[in-house]
């Protein structure tokens, strides 16, 4: 051990001067406080801090959906939506026409597209 300067030995006597003059109860208390700051802490579990922000999220996007009125439909009320339902537009693309073999209907479709956009 090192040689200590008159100033560390003034303040050990003091600090060890005045914790000599705390009673039993706190002199406990900090022996507790220290040995819980000494101790290496536990590893926190990553879904304890994302499971709150997490149910909020949904429960955000789930009140945006009722009160938009969308809620979530079942298939057969998506078949009898009217206005463009999901299966209705399945079934526009699966009977869609084949452009790869008919070069002549390749013309007709760009003419057509471009009398619909004018």
């Amino acid at each position: 051990m090192t040689e200590q300067t008159p100033f560390e030995k003034r303040t050990r006597e003091l600090l060890d001067e005045s914790a000599g003059r705390l009673d039993g109860r706190t002199r406990s208390r900090l022996t507790q406080a220290r040995h819980a700051a000494l101790q290496p802490k536990r590893a926190r579990q990553w879904w304890r801090t994302y499971l709150p922000a997490g149910a909020a999220t949904a429960a955000a996007v789930l009140a945006v959906l009722i009160w938009n009125g969308q809620g979530f439909k079942t298939e057969s009320q998506l078949a009898q939506g009217g206005n463009g339902s999901a299966l209705e537009d399945i079934d526009l693309l699966v009977d869609a026409p084949d452009f790869v073999g008919d070069a002549d209907d390749v013309e007709f479709y760009e003419w057509a597209a471009g009398e619909i956009e004018s």
